[in-house]
């Protein structure tokens, strides 16, 4: 079994622009942890700032409702941190998917995931600073509390997989602090890959904008598609446009909105 989800190839050029000011024909895409939010030790310890709010609504308006928010977290979890606002989700990498008309879709939980689920269970209350979040369909194991257990983790949980009797259905995805475990077959370049058959999103110009590895399969999905894929942070990427932090991607979407009021003044 491979050790963890291949990444789409990425270019050598580590240099990237800043990405070009949104305009009403794009479809947007937003992960959530370390583009629209500052990461945190725990995911339940992360802090909404209140201008993301207040961008969210004014940016789906701008864009005619095309906007979706794709991310590892699930949908319940991300309607927590945002309870007035509702959009469609893309959470636990596409495994649940709630459409621009509200209607939720589901993959089945995997049967073999609960012998996984007591395995990493047990990890975490073997070793101080870890966290299982656990998803449903997905768990995560956290360590970003305790980064000096970060090969052992990978080592347990990728010998753990291994030895299920679905292992084959398993892939292990790593990231920032993070090692996941999530079915084969779906990724957040799938996600969107739907969004943009589906109106509002579909004939628009696709615009994803992440931080972390899991995004690479999103960068590769919107520039097939002709898109803007827009990478938040140092590090090697397959997207073509790059962003400081946070900071500057609400920076850019700001500008968006502000170029919209603009607009909406001359008319």
């Amino acid at each position: 079994m491979p050790d963890a989800v291949p990444a789409p190839r990425v270019p050598p050029r580590l240099r990237r622009p800043g990405p070009p000011p949104l305009v009403p024909h794009c479809a947007l895409f937003l992960d959530i942890d370390g583009t629209l939010l500052d990461i945190a030790a725990t995911p339940d310890l992360v802090h909404v700032d209140g201008r993301v709010t207040g961008l969210l609504p004014q940016l789906a308006r701008r864009l005619g409702g095309a906007l979706a928010l794709i991310t590892g977290r699930s949908i319940a979890d991300v309607d927590r941190l945002f309870p007035d606002i509702l959009l469609p989700i893309a959470g636990q990498h596409g495994i649940e998917r709630r459409d621009a008309v509200g209607a939720v879709h589901r993959l089945p939980a995997q049967p073999g995931i609960e012998p996984l689920r007591r395995e990493l269970r047990q990890l975490v209350a073997e070793h101080d600073g870890l966290v299982l979040e656990d998803k449903g369909a997905t768990l995560a194991l956290h360590y970003r509390q305790a980064p000096r257990l970060a090969p052992h983790l990978h080592r347990i949980v990728r010998a753990t997989v291994a030895g299920t009797r679905d292992a084959d259905v398993w892939r292990l995805q790593p990231g920032k602090g993070i090692i996941e475990v999530r079915p084969v077959g779906r990724d957040k370049g799938t996600a969107i890959a739907e969004y943009m058959t589906e109106p509002p999103f579909r004939g628009r110009t696709p615009v994803f904008v992440g931080d972390d590895r899991t995004d690479e399969f999103g960068f590769a999905a919107v520039e097939r598609a002709g898109g803007w894929a827009v990478k938040v942070g140092a590090g090697r990427t397959h997207a073509s446009y790059r962003l400081r932090d946070v900071a500057a991607v609400l920076q850019w979407l700001g500008n968006a909105v502000t170029a919209s009021a603009a607009d909406a003044t001359e008319a």
